[in-house]
Parts: C-alpha cells; structure tokens; sequence
C-alpha cells in the first residue's frame, strides 16, 4: 500500500443502464418504485424514460488501475457517497472510471490501518459528469501483512 497510489487513474469503460439490470437490481435492494420498473411510468416521467436507483452505478465496471493492487478479500468498507448531476437513464451509455484521490494510515486497535480513498465517475457519451461516488477502503494490519482473514 503506498502514497505512490494517488492520482492513478482507470482506462475508461463503456457501460449501458440495462433495463433489465436496473429491474433486478430494484428488486434485489427491495425498492421497486414505478420509475425504476415500469415502462409506461418512466415514459410519462419528466426524463421520458425509466431511471436507476442511486446506487445503481455499484454494478457498472471502472476499469483497471495498472500498480494498484487492492487485496481482493478482508477489505472493510468504511463510507460511500455519490453525487449527481441528473439521473441515469435506462438505455443510456455511461462512460465509467476510478481515480485514486488519497491514501493514508491510522494505528487501530488491531494495528497500522491503511485508509484508501477511491473516485468513481460516470459521464456521457459528450464528457459530462452524471455522477460522481467516493468510497472510503480500510486495509486492516492482518491484510496488510497478508494473514489469512
């Protein structure tokens, strides 16, 4: 885990809000809001068409950080934010990337924690920002010092 992390940057990634994902993945958080799922709804909707839940952009893919090699087990998730500038709309391409904003290290009660703070931005086909997610990573000491968790 290193400082040398900050400011790495994703390739970008085409993604489509797919009806159908963004149906199941209503279903599965358990909101099934008529803007989500049904047709007609989003077609009478001021947008024209159905739109994601808020926290829909968690299935989309961001791409690879070439050096950034983030433990793919033991991770705790310490905070997640997202920002909008509009919705997304079902249909629409999403071009998606990660950015590496901070990282930093705090001693715990286990031992040296590692704090990594990711940047995820999803933007139209024209560059435009639809949404912004900052998602705060603990890296514990046992994963740090690679013990089996």
């Amino acid at each position: 885990m290193s400082k040398e992390w900050i400011g790495k940057t994703s390739n970008k990634v085409k993604n489509t809000v797919d009806r159908l994902l963004v149906k199941r993945f209503a279903e599965s958080i358990g909101d099934l809001h008529p803007i989500f799922v049904d047709e007609t709804y989003g077609e009478k909707s001021k947008y024209g068409v159905n739109i994601a839940p808020p926290t829909f952009p968690r299935v989309f893919d961001y791409g690879v950080l070439e050096g950034v090699d983030l433990p793919m087990k033991g991770l705790i998730h310490g905070e997640e934010t997202y920002q909008y500038e509009r919705p997304l709309l079902v249909g629409e391409e999403v071009y998606c990337y990660t950015i590496i904003q901070d990282y930093y290290e705090r001693k715990g009660k286990s031992g040296d924690m590692g704090f990594v703070v990711i940047k995820r931005v999803g933007e139209d086909a024209k560059g435009n920002i639809i949404f912004t997610e900052i998602q705060n990573v603990i890296i514990t000491e046992a994963v740090r010092k690679g013990i089996n968790v």
